[in-house]
This record gives structure tokens, C-alpha cells and sequence, in this order.
């Protein structure tokens, strides 16, 4: 991706009335209706014990992250409990960073980050949110990042994937759907197999866990928090287990926790459809330009027709076959962007013509590689499969509830839901590995609180739909809500935009949410930016989310 000293840790005395909320809230597991009356004033001994206890004494010991990476952002290894009901057992390592305040008479506290995933590592995110704060900001936080658990340099998990095993978004074909059904049931038996025991504790529960020790180690009584996509549910359940511990959260792109995770992947298939409708008719509005057709419903057959060509024969692009599922999965994240998706289609009609094409503007149907960051931000030293095993775990894990174990149910739901949303519903609604994971060791965290946050939102966006962010906002009682009327792309924070910007900087610096929900226009500007995201891969530390189309 992309000072002052940091606060000692606390004296003795208090450290140890930070420990028994946290050690409540995690290592019993308690239901959130009892967290919501636990305090940091629990006990007033100073010599109190707290199953816990061992691990806030830890003092990390910062060097720098890497020989190439600014000499600002310091890193540091800290032990975490694999299982927080058994405290007293398996350890793993967890690599936090930070990157310290500007001015150590303005400081306000820490501001911690998570990129998206799940699966993505987040050792370099202060450096993204160090370019994307204004100075006043980076003046009031130590800007804290880590890997979560099981990712990237923090104990990476591996279920010993083959590339081929990572193909996951796989639509429907009865003639297929065997072959789909035994990848699903490898899948999970390798990962079971190979770190079973591991894995089932890799949940968005015990990361947002990780977070409050984290917090507790570094002698804060609160954390405040910039959360992308997937980080914008960490951040929800953070919020949930520990609401006195939440300070000021910005939660961009937002998941909506009741359709964690298998509702969220369909998300994708549903959020599709009114994006496609609304490029024919842009598309349409332009067809001197774009020759797509002069209006929505010939714009649609041009498409269709180019996908039933492809059926017949791919279309060939730059010597690689593009075939129907290739350009409706590629489409599904392109019609986000009208322009994106309108000059992709203009080079497909010439590559299915013969003639020759950008082999740029066509990589969108081309498929998903996946988000490629884990190992990178490991140093090497990461498995080659680290993001997808920690994918499932914690997309399997976080809620086996939600995943049937009936593989026909699969077939029938995905043949229905290409029916109901052609462009994607049969790649987000087939069989996936889950359908054979193990029960989650937890029950699914039902997110209802009073917690102070912003949630903020496009109007389009790949991902997260708008319904999703919507639907956050709700459970968050005491949240307020940005959102960018036309806004493009996933990721909001920064976009250039005075008015969303503004409104996020605000809070950061002042802790006031505003009155009421806010909503702001994009511009030609921002959306032009996004449309760059589109076409790039996401770089460690960058302040936007992974942008791979199989990630959140």
C-alpha cells in the first residue's frame, strides 16, 4: 500500500482494570447482551488476574518492517491465544505495525485499519491511511495496522491449494456440477486435513479479539478504526463484543452482517442486475460514440448476443480464449463503471469480429487471479494459497449456519437464481466449500448496538451494494450514514470529494457524527479515480480495499 512517541503502557494499577473486560468478553465468549454491561472498571485491584493477563504484559519490540519500507512504519510481533475460551493453550503469532503520531501534544489515541478480504494483510495500511488522512489527523492517532490472524506474516494458514483448487466462483452446468461438487467436498477435506485445528479458530470473532488485546497491550483505553469492505464487518463485531472500547469508527463498503457470508456472495449476483440496467441505458445515451445500440433493450441484445456467440466458439483475444461464463462474470464487475464496462464491450465486438482489440480494455473478462497480496506483504515467505485458505476459514467459518449441507439445495438455488439474475446469480449461488466445512465453533454474531460510527457508501459499488451499507447502518443504532449519489467503485475514503471527505475527517478529528445522514454527489473526478481502481491491482497499504471481484 501506499509522532509522537507511543503512549507506554499504562501503570499497573490500571492495566489490570483493562484486563478483566477484556478477558470477559473474550475468553468466555459472552453473548453480547452481557459485554454490553461489562466495564473497565470491573474490579479495582490493582493485582488483579486475569486469564489474559500474561498476554497484555507483552511489551512488542518495534523494528523496521521491511529494508525497503519507509523507516517511519515499525512493526512488531505479539503472541495472541489461537482458542480465547482456553487461554492457557496454543499461541500464534500476530504482526502489528505502526507508524506514530505527528505531534505528541495533540495526540488522541490510536486509529487502527483493515484493508478487505477476508484474507487481506494489513501490515502496511497506515502507510495508505498516511497518505489519504489530512496532517491534522495524522497529528492525532498512531496510525495502527496488522495482519489478522492466519494471514499474510501473523501464523498464515495454508490448505495446501493447487492454483487450479482457487477457482472458485464456478457457474452452473449440469454437466459440471459433479466435477464443482467434488472440488467443493477436496477442498474442505485438505483444509480440514492440513490445519483443521487451526483454521476453525480463524473467525472474524477472535480477530476482532486480537484487536482488543491489541489495544490492551498498547495501554489504550479505546481504539478508533478505518474499516474497507470486509474490515467494515470486523469493525461491526468489534463494535458488538467491545462497545466501550469503540471510539470513532469509519466503516466503508459496508457488508450487512445478517447475510454474512453466503448472503453477501449473492449479493453480488443481485447487485449486478440493476447496475447492468442502468449501463444500457447509459450506454444507449451514447451510442454515436460506443455503436452498442440506440437504446437499453438493443444495448442488452448486443450483449446477449456476444455471450451466445461465445457459447458456441470463445472469442479469442490476444491468443486467449474469453468464453459466455468468462464475459458474464467479467461483466457483473464492469457495469459498475458505464464507461469501463461500455469500452470493454466496444473491443469485444472487434475481437469477436476478427479484428484486432486492447487486450487491456478486455482483461476484464478475463478472470479473477485472486487478490495476490498475502504473499507479497509476507515477504515471501507466505504459502501460495495463504489468502484463500484464510478466505474460507473465516467466509465457512464465521457462520456454518448459513451454509447447507445438501448439495442438491446448491444445484436448485443456483439454476433458480440464474434465472432470476442472469448476468452472475448462478456463480454466487452454486456449490462452495463450506458446504463441507465443520460446524463453527461460535454462533454467528448478531450485530445490534448503540455504538457511535459512520458507515459510508456508493450509490455503485461491485461489492458491497448499496442495500448492504443500507442495511449496516440500520443495525448500527447510533451510526450515521454517508452516501455518494452516483458514486462509483468499491472503496469511498478518500475520493476527492469535499463533501465525503469532509465529513469522514471530521468525525476522525472531532468525534461528532453529523446531525443526520449525509448525502453527497460524485463527481467526473472521483469517478474517473475509480474507474483507475478498476483497472489496477490493489497495492499493499493502500487506503481502498482489495479490489480482486472474488474478495470483499
Amino acid at each position: 500500500m501506499r509522532r509522537r512517541r507511543l503512549v507506554p503502557l499504562l501503570a499497573v494499577s490500571v492495566t489490570a482494570t483493562l484486563v478483566p473486560a477484556l478477558a470477559v468478553s473474550t475468553a468466555t465468549a459472552a453473548p453480547a447482551a452481557s459485554l454490553s454491561t461489562t466495564s473497565s472498571s470491573t474490579t479495582s485491584s490493582s493485582t488483579a488476574e486475569g486469564p489474559l493477563d500474561r498476554f497484555v504484559k507483552q511489551k512488542p519490540k518495534w523494528k523496521r518492517c521491511d529494508a525497503d519500507a519507509p523507516a517511519a512504519l515499525k512493526c512488531a510481533t505479539i503472541k495472541v491465544p489461537l482458542d480465547y475460551r482456553a487461554p492457557g493453550g496454543k499461541r500464534i503469532d500476530l504482526v502489528i505495525s505502526r507508524i506514530r503520531s505527528t505531534a505528541p501534544d495533540q495526540r488522541h489515541g490510536v486509529l487502527f485499519s483493515n484493508p478487505g478480504g477476508p484474507g487481506g494483510p494489513g501490515i502496511y495500511m497506515p502507510l495508505g491511511m498516511q497518505g489519504a488522512l489530512p496532517k491534522a489527523a495524522q497529528r492525532k492517532y498512531d496510525l495502527i495496522g496488522f495482519d489478522p490472524r492466519g494471514v499474510g506474516r501473523s501464523s498464515p494458514v495454508s490448505c495446501g491449494l493447487k492454483p487450479g483448487e482457487e477457482d472458485w466462483l464456478r457457474p452452473y452446468k449440469k454437466k459440471t456440477f459433479a466435477k464443482d461438487v467434488a472440488w467443493a467436498r477436496g477442498v474442505a477435506n485438505k483444509c480440514e486435513k492440513k490445519a483443521g485445528a487451526t483454521l476453525r479458530h480463524i473467525t472474524t470473532r477472535n480477530t476482532a479479539r486480537d484487536m482488543d488485546l491489541i489495544r490492551a497491550i498498547l495501554g489504550e483505553k479505546k481504539i478508533s478504526y478505518v474499516g474497507y469492505s470486509y474490515g467494515t464487518y470486523l469493525g461491526a463485531v468489534y463494535t458488538q463484543l467491545f462497545p466501550r472500547r469503540a471510539d470513532r469508527f469509519v466503516l466503508d463498503s459496508a457488508v450487512e452482517p445478517a447475510r454474512a457470508w453466503r448472503g453477501m456472495i449473492q449479493w453480488w449476483a443481485e447487485g449486478a442486475e440493476p447496475a447492468f440496467d442502468r449501463w444500457t441505458g447509459w450506454a444507449a445515451a451514447r451510442s454515436e460514440k460506443y455503436g452498442l445500440g440506440d437504446t437499453p433493450q438493443e444495448v442488452d441484445r448486443t450483449f446477449w448476443d456476444l455471450v451466445a456467440r461465445a457459447e458456441k466458439k470463445p472469442i479469442e483475444v490476444d491468443g486467449q480464449p474469453a468464453t459466455a461464463d468468462d464475459i458474464r462474470s467479467g461483466m457483473r464487475g464492469a457495469v459498475f463503471t458505464p464507461e469501463y464496462a461500455s469500452e470493454a464491450m466496444v473491443e469485444l465486438k472487434k475481437a469477436a469480429a476478427g479484428k484486432p482489440a486492447s487486450a487491456k480494455k478486455l482483461a476484464v473478462f478475463a478472470g479473477s487471479a485472486g487478490i495476490g497480496t498475502a504473499a507479497a506483504a509476507g515477504g515471501g515467505k507466505v504459502p501460495s494459497d495463504n489468502s484463500m485458505a484464510s478466505f474460507w476459514a473465516v467466509v465457512c467459518g464465521d457462520n456454518s449456519a448459513a451454509w447447507s449441507r445438501d448439495p442438491e439445495s446448491y444445484r436448485r438455488d443456483a439454476i433458480a437464481d440464474k434465472r432470476r439474475y442472469p448476468l452472475f446469480g448462478d456463480f454466487a449461488s452454486s456449490i462452495k466449500p463450506c458446504a463441507f466445512w465443520g460446524k463453527s465453533v461460535e454462533p454467528a454474531t448478531k450485530v445490534n448496538n448503540k455504538v457511535g460510527s459512520l458507515v459510508v457508501q456508493n450509490e455503485w459499488d461491485s461489492q458491497t451494494p448499496l442495500p448492504s451499507g443500507q442495511a449496516l447502518h440500520a443495525d448500527l443504532k447510533g451510526s450515521r450514514m454517508v452516501t455518494v449519489h452516483g458514486g462509483e467503485g468499491h472503496g469511498v475514503y478518500p475520493n476527492g470529494i469535499a463533501c465525503s471527505d469532509g465529513t469522514v475527517n471530521g468525525y476522525l478529528l472531532t468525534g461528532k457524527l453529523p446531525a443526520k445522514d449525509v448525502t453527497c454527489e460524485a463527481t467526473a473526478g472521483s469517478n474517473a479515480e475509480a474507474r483507475k481502481n478498476q483497472e489496477r491491482d490493489a497495492l499493499p497499504g493502500s487506503p481502498l480495499p482489495e479490489r480482486a471481484p472474488d474478495r470483499f
